[in-house]
């Protein structure tokens, strides 16, 4: 699961999916299992890290008295 470019959230739990799906499928062999529940707990991580990142970016958003939002400052936007 080596990759130059990180995936986007979207892609890493597309491909969680599909491994998910071929575990389920029971047609791997143990060594093959070991693997993809190795790369599985991988994506696991990167989609945490991806939804901890949203959550923080919500949480630093806060709403106006006119109903509008503002965000506030944060040291997170260098990672944008």
């Amino acid at each position: 699961m080596d990759v130059a470019e990180p995936l986007s959230f979207e892609q890493a739990l597309g491909q969680l999916e599909n491994i998910v799906e071929q575990m389920e499928s029971g047609d791997l062999s143990l060594e093959q299992l070991m693997n993809s529940f190795e790369n599985g707990s991988k994506l696991v991580k990167l989609c945490q890290s991806h939804l901890n990142r949203a959550e923080t970016r919500i949480n630093e958003l806060e709403k106006q008295m006119d109903g509008s939002w503002k965000e506030k400052p944060s040291s997170l936007s260098a990672l944008d």
